[in-house]
């Protein structure tokens, strides 16, 4: 069955066959240069202009006399995310899949004691996963190499 030729677009007519952007190109490359602000953005700047000293007191003030709102907004503001901790555990040398043992149980014991908690055991976790994809991968490509080196010598 012989196939039919596709028919063009109503745009592919009116740019004589070819689309308006090509893959790669920029459609406006003079663009907006890096760092341009929006026109709204810089209107409520001006607005706020001098003004976020008192607008700042105001907030703590509203969130002392128990409005939540300012409440949350300032706690918003003066307590950073949490970004995760450093992990100070102690982790054994690691030199083939046979060591990875001792690696879990170091985690589960950090766990038990305090150290860390789960979701850091769990994000640690999914490393020594891959370090033990990487073990396994090494592995299995030395016994290639030597399963190589002895059929040569056979042949």
């Amino acid at each position: 069955m012989k196939k039919q030729p596709r028919k063009p677009t109503n745009a592919e007519k009116k740019q004589g066959g070819s689309t308006r952007f090509q893959p790669g190109r920029s459609g406006n490359p003079a663009g907006k240069r890096p760092g341009t602000r929006n026109k709204n953005t810089m209107a409520a700047l001006a607005l706020l202009d001098g003004e976020s000293e008192k607008l700042t007191r105001k907030a703590i003030d509203e969130a002392l006399n128990g409005n939540m709102a300012a409440l949350t907004l300032c706690i918003n503001k003066l307590i950073p995310p949490a970004k995760e901790r450093p992990v100070d555990i102690l982790f054994p040398e690691i030199t083939d899949g046979s060591d990875l043992s001792k690696l879990t149980a170091t985690l589960l014991s950090a766990v038990a004691d305090g150290s860390i908690d789960t979701s850091q055991a769990a994000s640690l976790a999914k490393i020594v996963e891959i370090h033990r994809n990487t073990l396994e991968l090494t592995e299995i490509d030395k016994r290639i190499q030597k399963l190589e080196e002895s059929n040569e010598k056979r042949n």
